[in-house]
């Protein structure tokens, strides 16, 4: 069985993120980047489905700019097979990410694909469901608990409500959440054999893909600096502010 892992490179999440100072969008320049932590929990997931003995076959893809390169590096150190680069500059939005997702594949034919459920970058929390409508396969998002067995796989996933589980016929696709698994800690050896592993790169054209993007920033803002609070004497006094000031009563 094959799993196919989309991994996003992403500013890491120890780094304070600042804005242009054109507003034009996030400054990356000289800033730490890392695989996205969702990611980083689905490739585990994979990897211990493959120690399991119920996966042959870990494939890291990623779609991006040629440092994505390392971030692939990463995913084969912690134990993927071989790594897969669709190279472009272009700045993908969720729609180009799964329609070049779904190219690889058809291409590939992998019996489950396993990805975050969202980037921390832009948390936009929808190639994994674009995905699952472009190939018309069952999806289980959010997942806690992931079990595979008898060609099929059962997930259990958070809701509002609590838990909720599924049972997927493959081929499948999960998304996974924080607590599906804490990812395991690379080692040098590994970081060494990542090395000598395939690497396949390829471009959107080649996958007969447009990214040209759909949509356009107009402008990118830190959030409104959080106003210092008050202390009031009394109740009454704090209803009166609720009512006439915040207006939410």
């Amino acid at each position: 069985m094959k799993v196919l892992v989309p991994v996003k490179r992403v500013v890491d999440y120890n780094v304070k993120v600042r804005v242009k100072s054109d507003g034009t969008g996030v400054d990356i320049a000289n800033v730490k980047m890392s695989m996205n932590p969702f990611d980083e929990i689905a490739l585990e997931e994979a990897m211990r489905l493959k120690e399991a003995g119920k996966v042959t076959e870990v494939v890291a893809v990623s779609c991006g700019v040629t440092q994505c390169q390392e971030t692939l590096r990463t995913g084969m150190a912690i134990g993927a097979d071989r790594g897969i680069l669709v190279e472009t500059a272009v700045e993908l939005e969720p729609l180009a990410v799964a329609k070049l997702l779904k190219a690889l594949a058809d291409k590939e034919q992998p019996q489950l694909i396993i990805l975050g459920k969202q980037a921390i970058d832009d948390d936009s929390n929808q190639t994994g469901q674009m995905l699952a409508a472009l190939l018309g396969w069952p999806q289980a998002t959010f997942a806690s608990k992931v079990v595979l067995e008898d060609g099929k796989v059962t997930v259990t996933r958070e809701v509002d409500g609590g838990l909720e589980t599924l049972a997927l016929t493959l081929p499948a696709i999960i998304t996974t959440d924080l607590r599906l698994n804490e990812p395991r800690y690379v080692t040098l050896p590994n970081i060494m054999k990542a090395k000598k592993k395939p690497l396949d790169v390829t471009k959107p054209e080649d996958l007969g893909v447009d990214v040209t993007p759909r949509l356009k920033t107009l402008k990118v803002a830190e959030p409104a600096k959080r106003s210092a609070g008050i202390k009031v004497p009394d109740v009454a006094t704090l209803v009166a502010k609720l009512r006439t000031e915040a207006k939410v009563i």
